[in-house]
C-alpha cells in the first residue's frame, strides 16, 4: 500500500467543526463486508446489530488540558505549548511541541497566564518543534510533594483549554467543548487528543446496551498527536508511528476472552481500541493483559485477530485511522464508502458521523 491511495478530495465543510446537539444523534453508516451492502442509519440504531453477550470494547482514556499560550521572557512573542506527557513529575518536566519553535532554544523561559505566576525553562531540544520544559513551582513550603504536584497540575491545566484538532482550530474553543471532547466514560487520564468514536456513546445508549445484555469492556489507550503526524513516506512499510501508553486489564481481558470462546460478537470501539487488542493478542487470538507502550502501525493487507465488528468515525485524508479502517473494511470497499459518505452529506473528523464495519 502507497500513501496516495488514501487521497481523496475533502471540502472543509464537510469537516465537523460543532458536535450534535446530543451524543447519539450522529449519523450512522453500516457497512456489511461480506454481502458488500452499505445502510444507513442513525447512531443511536447500532444495537440493532447485537445480541445478548455480545461485547463492546471502549477507550476510558481522559483527556486533559493541552494546549495553552505562553509569552517568551524579553521579547514577549506569543508561544503556543502543547503538553504532550509529563516525564518527572517530581522536577516538573514536560514534554511538549511548542510553535513557532524557530524562537525557542535551550535557555529560554516562557512565562503563563495573566499574571506570569508560571514559568517553564526549555532545558532539552527533542525534535524539530518538541521541547523538554521544566516548570519553575514551588508551591508551599508546608506542602509534601504529593499535594504539591497535585497543586501544580491543578494550576497548570487550569491555563490549558481542551486540544482541538487542526482541523477545527478555525474556531474558538467553546465551553461545551470541554464535556464533549471527552467520553462519558472517560476515567484515566492521559490522552491529548479524544478517541473520537467513543463520543457517540450517550448515557441513555449505555442504558440500552445493559437492558439488552450487551456486555462492556474498558481498556486504555491514550492518543497522541503521533495519530496525526504528516506521513512523509510514500512506502508505508518505512513510516514509523509515536509510542502510545496501553494498559490491558484483568477485567477487560476475562470480558473480551470469554466471549471468543462462546463466538459472540466482538466490537471495537475506535481504532485506538483495535490497536491496543492487537498489540496485546496471543498467538491463539486471545486477549492477554499488558501495561505498557504501542507504536503499532495497521494498514491494509492486515489479518485481524479479536474483533469482527469496528466502530469508527469518518477520517481525513492520509490519516493512519482511514488506513486502519480501509485494512479491516477493506480497502476498495471503505474507499467507495467514504465517496458515498460524502455524496450523502455525513460529517467527517472527531466531532463528526460513525461507520460500522460488520464483518461476519
Amino acid at each position: 500500500m502507497k500513501l496516495s491511495q488514501f487521497k481523496f478530495n475533502l471540502p472543509k465543510e464537510k469537516i465537523a467543526l460543532h458536535p450534535t446537539k446530543f451524543r447519539d444523534d450522529s449519523r450512522l453508516m453500516v457497512l456489511h463486508k461480506k454481502t458488500g451492502e452499505i445502510e444507513h442509519k442513525a447512531f443511536k440504531d447500532i444495537l440493532d446489530y447485537f445480541d445478548d453477550k455480545d461485547v463492546f470494547i471502549f477507550n476510558n482514556t481522559k483527556v486533559f488540558p493541552a494546549r495553552l499560550y505562553g509569552n517568551k521572557e524579553k521579547t514577549g512573542a506569543r508561544i503556543e505549548v502543547f503538553l504532550l506527557r509529563e516525564l518527572n513529575a517530581e522536577q516538573r518536566l514536560w514534554d511538549v511541541l511548542v510553535d513557532p519553535a524557530r524562537k525557542i532554544r535551550i535557555g529560554n523561559k516562557l512565562y503563563f497566564g495573566e499574571d506570569e505566576s508560571m514559568v517553564a525553562e526549555v532545558i532539552d531540544n527533542t525534535t524539530s518543534r518538541g521541547r523538554t520544559l521544566r516548570f519553575l513551582y514551588d508551591g508551599d513550603e508546608s506542602d509534601d510533594e504529593e499535594t504539591k504536584h497535585r497543586k501544580f497540575k491543578e494550576e497548570l491545566y487550569a491555563l490549558g483549554e481542551t486540544p482541538l484538532p487542526r482541523e477545527m482550530i478555525d474556531r474558538e474553543v467553546e465551553p461545551e467543548d470541554e464535556e464533549r471532547f471527552q467520553s462519558i466514560f472517560a476515567e484515566v487520564e492521559g490522552a491529548v487528543t479524544a478517541p473520537s468514536a467513543n463520543l457517540h456513546f450517550s448515557r441513555e445508549l449505555m442504558k440500552r446496551m445493559e437492558i439488552k445484555g450487551i456486555e462492556k469492556a474498558f481498556i486504555t489507550l491514550h492518543a497522541g498527536l503521533g495519530n496525526f503526524r504528516e506521513i512523509d513516506v510514500e512506502d508505508l512499510t518505512k513510516h514509523k508511528v509515536d509510542s502510545e501508553q496501553i494498559i490491558v486489564a484483568e477485567p477487560a481481558v476475562d470480558i473480551v476472552n470469554q466471549a471468543k470462546e462462546t463466538r459472540n460478537n466482538i466490537c471495537a470501539i475506535g481504532t485506538t481500541v483495535m490497536r491496543a487488542i492487537e498489540t496485546t493478542v496471543t498467538t491463539d487470538g486471545l486477549l492477554k493483559e499488558y501495561e505498557g507502550w504501542t507504536n503499532k502501525f495497521i494498514f491494509p493487507p492486515y489479518e485481524f485477530h479479536v474483533a469482527n465488528h469496528l466502530v469508527s468515525n469518518f477520517h481525513l485524508p492520509y490519516s493512519t485511522q482511514l488506513m486502519l479502517v480501509a485494512a479491516f473494511g477493506g480497502y476498495d470497499f471503505v474507499m467507495n464508502a467514504y465517496q458515498v459518505a460524502m455524496d450523502e452529506g455525513y460529517r467527517f473528523g472527531t466531532y463528526g458521523d460513525a461507520m460500522l464495519i460488520i464483518d461476519k
